[in-house]
């Protein structure tokens, strides 16, 4: 049984939604960010990264930088940049990418949920990385970046969301990357309660990104639920913000691969050595980009090949062997590349399927040997692969558009 829960929301002013919301934290450098916050003053980065508000000099992870957050946001909310609903909502969030859409209920999650794998994870988590997170949300009292769930789809929710999305809309803008942003409040009450009742249905729900950012808001929980032993579970530190996706309106681009030598073999020695284990085309100077699973593209020396996963090697049982991102590094990065370890060696890169083929080219023209590009992992793939309690390869997936933060933020208190 799933629990999502509405929550009081605090949110920005109408008039400044197209200002403030801003992508994850995590995508921009600090020299990317301060930039943005130049571009945009009004911008979530000033909050999410609150390292650019000063010199390059103080650390990223320096205590001032998290106060300086909690200073931030209390100024916002105090000012009227943010407001406060005084009643718990569901909303509903709905991006527009190319002429595609796809629409999430933004609510509170279990932690309970997390811990006993009712919400399902795809991914390990590091904890340095986790520890950044944790003192922002801890010091901020307050979770600022939504997780992206997703589940599998159901009539009931989609009817009510269907019908909330005829009613006037919060916001509705377009950021500077050209998606669209449309958001609803829900508030009626048989409305909230099909919605509960119907994700407390649910068995399962699943972390498609964000795994970082989740287990840190699960930890301050935790450190909340120490700290405050008379708990009763209802309080607000015990849930966790987050935009739940229906499984079928998702979709996963593919997070290409490049690599900066060829292991000692020269150009000819590395084709002959891939004959092994695929079938090697070679197609010219367009850009490939594979159709269908168990093909990948690949550019070496100005040329595009297709290479073909010979049959012996692909329709594995087990969910994480037959995913092709792991076929691409069992049977040729590893082998014959020499990359054991695609987390720690500095000769392989990752790039998101939104930067596109070029991208690869311009990358082997100027720092790297070759390039793959890669099919998209699918949505089900991700599902068999948490159900089974095993994690993918890293750097499997790659979601857009990406939940915009500043947008909903949910207090500790």
């Amino acid at each position: 049984m799933a629990r999502v829960k509405p929550f009081r929301c605090i949110r920005p002013a109408k008039e400044l939604a197209h200002r403030i919301a801003a992508l994850p934290y995590d995508v921009y450098s600090r020299k990317e960010a301060k930039e943005e916050i130049g571009r945009e003053p009004l911008s979530f980065l000033r909050i999410d990264r609150a390292e650019t508000n000063f010199s390059d000099d103080v650390d990223t992870y320096d205590p001032k930088v998290y106060d300086k957050a909690k200073e931030l946001l209390d100024e916002m909310i105090n000012d009227g940049s943010f407001i406060s609903d005084n009643e718990e909502c569901y909303y509903v969030y709905e991006q527009v990418m190319d002429g595609r859409a796809q629409t999430g209920l933004v609510a509170c999650s279990s932690i309970d949920d997390y811990i006993n794998n009712v919400i399902k994870k795809h991914e390990n988590t590091r904890e340095e990385k986790e520890l950044d997170r944790i003192k922002h949300v801890d010091i901020c009292n307050a979770q600022t970046g939504p997780i992206f769930l997703a589940y599998r789809s159901q009539a009931r929710i989609n009817d009510v969301i269907d019908k909330v999305k005829k009613e006037e809309a919060l916001y509705y803008f377009t950021s500077a990357d050209g998606i669209g942003h449309h958001v609803w409040r829900i508030s009626d009450k048989e409305q909230i309660e099909i919605i509960q009742n119907s994700f407390s249905n649910l068995q399962d729900l699943y972390i498609a990104d964000g795994h970082h950012r989740a287990a840190s808001a699960v930890k301050v929980g935790l450190k909340r639920r120490e700290d405050n032993p008379g708990y009763t579970g209802d309080e607000e530190f015990n849930s966790f913000l987050t935009v739940l996706f229906p499984h079928d309106q998702l979709k996963i681009l593919p997070y290409n691969r490049t690599v900066k030598d060829l292991n000692g073999y020269s150009s000819e020695e590395f084709i002959n050595k891939l004959e092994s284990a695929f079938i090697v085309e070679k197609l010219g100077r367009n850009p490939y980009a594979p159709d269908k699973k168990g093909e990948f593209g690949m550019f070496l020396e100005g040329m595009w090949y297709r290479l073909k996963a010979k049959e012996d090697i692909t329709g594995s049982k087990d969910p994480v062997k037959a995913l092709d991102v792991s076929i691409l590094q069992d049977y040729l990065l590893g082998p014959i590349l020499g990359i054991a370890d695609p987390r720690t060696d500095n000769r392989i890169d990752f790039i998101g399927g939104i930067r596109g083929l070029i991208e690869l080219e311009r990358r082997v023209s100027t720092d790297m040997k070759v390039a793959f590009s890669m099919y998209p992992t699918s949505i089900e793939e991700l599902f068999a692969v948490s159900d089974s309690g095993k994690l993918m390869p890293p750097k499997s997936t790659w979601f857009e558009p990406k939940l915009r933060s500043g947008l909903f933020i949910h207090s500790l208190d």
